[in-house]
């Protein structure tokens, strides 16, 4: 049974048809008995929502052939998940010309399908709409960032701000940004004291709640990358 009703999938192909320049890789990283099927290895136990994932992306990636889906088997292909930073299933890294530090921990389901679908149109432009004063802040940073969006699919508050963290990850070489789906990664949320989303941990020590404006989101970044 297909995820994407008949509507959906119509205006995510116009979308794309509209929209995208460049080829655009996604690169998932998942656990699933029978999946991969790797000579002299029993397979490990199934991981939340990864089948889910999985049967989303390959039907998003179906409407465009400008979109190349690649799967890995996360405990197989360790290196290809360290060399991109990968330590969580399911795992979704979007790439354009380059791997821009995009990232999607969880299903990008109910209001996050936006997020993924926006963040592949960014990666195929190479660009995104952020304000040029933000982009040049942003490629000022001098030391790294990692900012990590903790929201719940039915959160319509949760999109601005994972769009947010996106759009400066594909803006800085600086930057990494992941979208965390909070009730699939329950010892992260306790980690970082997640009540409410969305909730915006950057270098695991700055917080805020809340879809704040591009130019708070910003000074935040910016008050992170001065922490010692």
């Amino acid at each position: 049974m297909s995820l994407l009703n008949d509507e959906i999938r119509e205006i995510t192909k116009k979308k794309f048809d509209e929209e995208m320049s460049g080829p655009v890789s996604l690169l998932f990283f998942t656990q699933e008995p029978g999946l991969l099927v790797v000579p002299g290895r029993v397979p490990g136990s199934e991981c939340l929502f990864c089948r889910e994932t999985r049967q989303l992306l390959e039907e998003v990636a179906s409407l465009s052939d400008k979109i190349d889906l690649q799967i890995f088997d996360f405990v197989d292909r360790r290196d290809k998940a360290a060399e991109h930073g990968v330590d969580k299933i399911p795992a979704l890294v979007v790439a354009g010309a380059a791997d821009a530090g995009v990232r999607f921990f969880g299903i990008p389901s109910g209001y996050e399908y936006t997020s993924l679908i926006e963040a592949i149109l960014d990666a195929s432009k190479g660009r995104t709409g952020l304000r040029p004063e933000t982009k040049q802040a942003l490629l000022g940073l001098e030391r790294d960032v990692h900012i990590e969006v903790f929201v719940t699919p039915t959160c319509p508050y949760c999109t601005t701000a994972v769009r947010t963290a996106h759009q400066m990850a594909q803006e800085s070489p600086r930057v990494r940004a992941d979208m965390v789906e909070a009730t699939e990664f329950p010892h992260l949320v306790q980690k970082h004291a997640v009540f409410g989303v969305p909730k915006t941990v950057i270098n695991g020590a700055l917080t805020f709640e809340g879809a704040v404006p591009e130019d708070a989101f910003l000074a935040k970044v910016l008050e992170a990358a001065r922490l010692p």
